[in-house]
């Protein structure tokens, strides 16, 4: 017989046996659809989460210092007077203007800017109000590219321009009342009621938008009396977004201060810092290198430490969060193949009834000429059918299931669209579904198979 000849039997056999067929196909596509849905859920969580983990320690981020473990060659005050490039030669450890230029030459860089952190400094604006502010030296116009969007303005490479994060306009008071707070906490450091208004304060907004401010410090921090130190005024260009997901008590204890690289420098000597590299013109204390995509950062990173520079990235978060998905999705597929394995044993039992209810069938044809590798062909041919339309009711199943658990996702999310976590069934878990139906029932009509090519022709054609 021809292939087509036994494909025609076996799907006549599946038409005719309504019942079985029905059965048969119910346990498979349920082991089919739990196949799909487990492996549908475990992808979009570990998406979602990596998409969360993103926002929080920026993934495909890599942060650049200098290499504090290769000492200057050059000896005591021989750095002094030197070119760029003569100071690079001598301490080839430090995180320069032409390696950051390097960096952004390189292939899967979106941007590559110095962010030169002068500290924690006080925030006094042009009404007295105060604020303890970390303020950052860096390229203002790349702002953008590193996911930071503007509430209000933008950014500018002008001297004495500053732009504001969300939390340093919050919480901003004036110094009496704040000696006054902090005295009520040392007085009764566990009212409650003083800490309601203490958080209610904090998150009080100002208007900073195209405001001056000053920023200054004690010249002398062991001695409260020494003189403070002030710097010329800066006004606001620019205010970003608060971070996605955070509330306002939680942006007030990150206020950040932006200023461009020019306006760092005069700030280093208006309030007279000395810390790490902030002072040296063109030389930087640390960078921040973003991008394309996180599959090519560990590339990129390998590039930079040629340039005998020091990196971190987050990418350790991602690897424990592939790990624990990793199992998730093993127990997932454990349980969809202990469903198929049971749908198994009843497309096993429906196939050895019908190898019984079949002798006089199998005896003619044995009759006529068939051998026994076509009888186990037709049987098994027969099963994998069942399998496969098994597995295709299991994929339409599967697109319901996920329907209906998106609904409660969505109802229960709330009304804020985008927050929460959409399932969606990847491509590559539609074969993987089939692929293991058709399995289930090609190796469940093996014995079935077997029985039927060794039933004795004459024999079967006596008894019915």
């Amino acid at each position: 017989m021809r292939i087509s000849d036994i494909s025609r039997l076996a799907w006549d056999q599946v038409k005719r046996r309504k019942v079985v067929t029905g059965l048969c196909m119910a346990g498979i596509s349920i082991g089919c659809a739990a196949i799909i849905v487990a492996l549908s859920i475990g992808e979009s969580a570990k998406s979602y989460s990596e998409k969360q983990l993103n926002q929080s320690f920026k993934m495909d981020e890599i942060t650049v210092t200098a290499n504090g473990g290769i000492p200057s060659h050059g000896g005591e005050g021989g750095g002094g007077g030197a070119t760029p490039e003569a100071s690079d030669k001598l301490d080839p450890g430090k995180l320069t203007r032409q390696k950051l230029d390097i960096i952004q030459g390189l292939k899967h860089v979106n941007a590559a800017a110095p962010f030169q952190e002068l500290g924690y400094i006080q925030m006094l604006t042009m009404d007295n109000r105060i604020a303890d502010v970390q303020v950052i030296g860096t390229d203002l116009r790349l702002l953008t590219k590193y996911d930071k969007t503007f509430l209000q303005g933008g950014g500018s490479d002008l001297p004495r321009m500053a732009v504001l994060n969300y939390g340093a306009t919050l919480g901003l008071i004036d110094d009496e009342t704040n000696q006054k707070m902090l005295e009520g906490f040392r007085n009764d450091p566990y009212n409650v009621q003083l800490r309601e208004q203490y958080d209610s304060l904090s998150v009080l907004p100002s208007q900073m938008y195209q405001q001056q401010f000053q920023l200054q410090q004690f010249k002398d921090y062991s001695n409260p009396a020494s003189k403070i130190l002030q710097s010329a005024p800066l006004r606001v260009i620019g205010i970003l977004n608060k971070a996605s997901g955070a509330d306002d008590l939680m942006e007030s204890y990150n206020k950040i201060i932006y200023v461009s690289l020019e306006t760092a420098h005069q700030l280093v000597e208006e309030l007279s810092m000395t810390n790490g590299t902030v002072g040296q013109e063109g030389v930087y204390n640390s960078a921040i290198v973003k991008v394309d995509s996180t599959d090519n950062i560990v590339q990129v990173e390998k590039l930079i430490q040629k340039l005998t520079l020091t990196t971190s990235t987050n990418l350790y978060q991602l690897e424990q969060l592939a790990d624990e998905f990793n199992m998730v999705k093993k127990v997932a597929l454990g349980v969809g193949v202990f469903i198929l394995i049971i749908a198994s044993i009843s497309i096993i039992v429906a196939m050895t009834m019908s190898t019984h209810q079949r002798r006089r069938q199998i005896g003619i044809m044995k009759v006529l000429g068939a051998n026994m590798g076509q009888i186990r062909n037709m049987f098994i041919t027969e099963a994998a059918l069942l399998g496969m339309m098994g597995g295709m009711l299991g994929v339409l199943i599967s697109y319901l299931i996920v329907f209906g658990i998106n609904k409660l996702i969505g109802t229960a999310a709330g009304p804020v669209p985008g927050d929460g976590i959409i399932i969606n069934i990847p491509i590559m878990t539609i074969p993987i579904g089939i692929a293991f139906a058709v399995m289930t029932g090609v190796f469940s009509g093996i014995y079935p198979a077997i029985s039927a090519s060794r039933t004795n022709a004459l024999t079967a054609i006596k008894r019915d």
